[in-house]
């Protein structure tokens, strides 16, 4: 099917983001286009030797009410939204003294700026509600076999090329625009419907029924192609999703090569773990999950510890710290035979940039990402996507609830292991189902995941720790169902042990460790990872 141009002989302007639209708009009057324009617009028109005609003018009617209403009136409406193969259509512009308008450049009030704005009061939000741009906008989207629609300056230089080559726009340009108008005002309408649940929220109290309302609507952008997704023949992108806080999305990649789907999981994970703590901390991630991690003084110390929880899976990883990475922590990272696919971190010393993109090996491709300072956002939700729907819940972020934390046992914890169960319980959380962990002196030294068994894990955690299972903590994401665990990590070494408590057999599990002299601690607290 040939594509119809259709003409351009006047256009209405009303824009809050004047990016390129002097340039925009001189192009279409050399060209004998005609321009409407309302308030600020045409002040601006006119401020850059752009003729245009005011709306209060055309219309007959002034801007009242500061403003509010401009060109909500017949004679704009009319005009936009007749269609051109309509006698009754053309008899009507004719018959009340409405001229057709062709094209409609309108971007809408900025709502999402506003509200992003720290302190900015309800009714400034209020205020920045738009009324006539989507309507207008709307209109032409819908009449766009005729009209053509700008909501974006992004989308100028396509307009020009067609309108300088055909003295129009095509039907697949005039369609394309229209779909991307709706998607703005769908987006636009999202935003103040979610502010307003805040609102609403914040002067209620919120419950369980707000958190997870009755309808959910995901807003997501696309920011990055990716080469493609966990494997080569899958293709990924990713999106971005309204958020205040700090992301890795907003994250800027100072070094290295692309980011890649799996590369980005990681990351996310190691940030996600490292910013729980407070004391300087490093972890290292290997197929999102923890394969060593630790807390220390100083960072290049947490470094080498995290490093030395599991050399063999560290090849590879992706680590992650919750301080600044300097040269000294650069060095830890350069030692002979480790390779890093990726470094993240609230930010990077010039000197260690120069370190890890020009001493080891792996120089060129290491990305190096920065995360910027820490900011907390709303408590987020997580999405898993199952045939036919979606699984929403929070997230698990909450801080470990220790104040409810109770010794089980005979055996009282000893005062010196005290760090090492803080350490355990908040890395078992991050830890895939079912998960085991064995921390000593502030660190990963044994980590069991993913397995079908408890005691499956139980015996990864211990085989991958080796000797250093002795004197460790050992930390489960759930209870024990049996208290074959418990003999296996006494025979082990392990010093103390907690666990969220719950299980059938309880009485069996507690026997068991006051059997070997090791005190238990119940949280009353699961922490499954699928």
């Amino acid at each position: 099917m040939v594509s119809q141009y259709s003409p351009i002989r006047r256009a209405l302007m009303s824009v809050s983001d004047k990016t390129g639209l002097a340039e925009f708009a001189k192009a279409l009057t050399e060209r004998g286009v005609e321009i409407l324009s309302t308030g600020g617009t045409y002040k601006y028109l006119q401020e850059h030797g752009v003729g245009a005609r005011e709306v209060s003018q055309y219309t007959g009617f002034p801007e009242v009410m500061d403003g509010r209403v401009k060109t909500l009136h017949p004679k704009i409406f009319g005009g936009i939204l007749a269609r051109r193969d309509r006698q009754d259509d053309l008899g009507s512009l004719e018959q009340h003294a409405i001229d057709s308008i062709d094209l409609v450049v309108v971007n809408l009030y900025p709502f999402e700026a506003t509200v992003a704005k720290q302190g900015v009061l309800f009714a400034e939000a209020i205020e920045q509600i738009d009324i006539g741009g989507p309507s207008l906008i709307r209109a032409a989207s819908k009449n766009h076999a005729f009209v053509t629609v700008s909501t974006n300056p992004s989308q100028y230089e396509s307009i020009l090329r067609e309108f300088q080559s055909h003295g129009g726009t095509s039907d697949a340009l005039r369609l394309r625009l229209a779909l991307e108008c709706f998607e703005s005002t769908a987006r636009y309408d999202l935003a103040i419907s979610q502010y307003l649940a805040k609102q609403v929220g914040g002067s209620s109290g919120q419950s369980s029924q707000e958190v997870l309302p009755s309808r959910l609507t995901m807003e997501l952008t696309k920011v990055l192609d990716l080469r493609y997704g966990e494997n080569p023949h899958q293709q990924a992108a990713l999106y971005s999703r309204p958020w205040t806080g700090t992301s890795l999305v907003g994250a800027k990649q100072l070094h290295g090569k692309e980011l890649s789907y799996n590369n980005l999981l990681d990351a996310d994970s190691a940030y996600n773990i490292v910013r729980c703590f407070a004391r300087a901390s490093a972890v290292v991630i290997k197929h999102n999950n923890p394969c060593g991690a630790a807390s220390a003084h100083k960072l290049s110390f947490a470094c080498r510890n995290a490093l030395a929880g599991d050399p063999q899976s560290a090849f590879g990883g992706i680590l992650g710290f919750n301080q600044m990475v300097d040269a000294e922590t650069a060095e830890v990272l350069c030692q002979p035979g480790l390779f890093v696919e990726a470094v993240v971190a609230p930010e990077f010393s010039p000197q260690a940039i120069e370190i890890l993109s020009t001493k080891p090996k792996w120089r060129e491709n290491v990305r190096l990402i920065a995360m910027g300072p820490e900011t907390e956002g709303q408590r987020p939700l997580d999405f898993r996507f199952v045939r036919g729907g979606v699984l929403v819940q929070q997230s698990d972020t909450l801080p470990p609830a220790n104040l409810t934390w109770k010794t089980v046992t005979s055996v009282p914890v000893a005062d010196e292991l005290w760090d090492d169960i803080a350490f355990g319980w908040e890395m078992v959380r991050h830890v895939k189902s079912n998960a085991i962990v064995l921390a000593r002196d502030a660190a990963l030294v044994g980590v069991g995941a993913g397995q079908m068994s408890r005691v499956d894990s139980v015996e990864i955690a211990i085989s991958k720790a080796g000797d250093r299972s002795r004197g460790s903590i050992l930390a489960s994401d759930a209870f024990f169902p049996f208290p074959d665990s418990i003999h296996r990590a006494a025979k082990a070494g392990v010093v103390a042990i907690i666990q969220p408590g719950g299980s059938k057999k309880d009485e069996e599990v507690i026997a068991a460790c006051n059997e070997h002299r090791i005190p238990m601690l119940f949280t009353g607290q699961r922490h499954f990872r699928h």
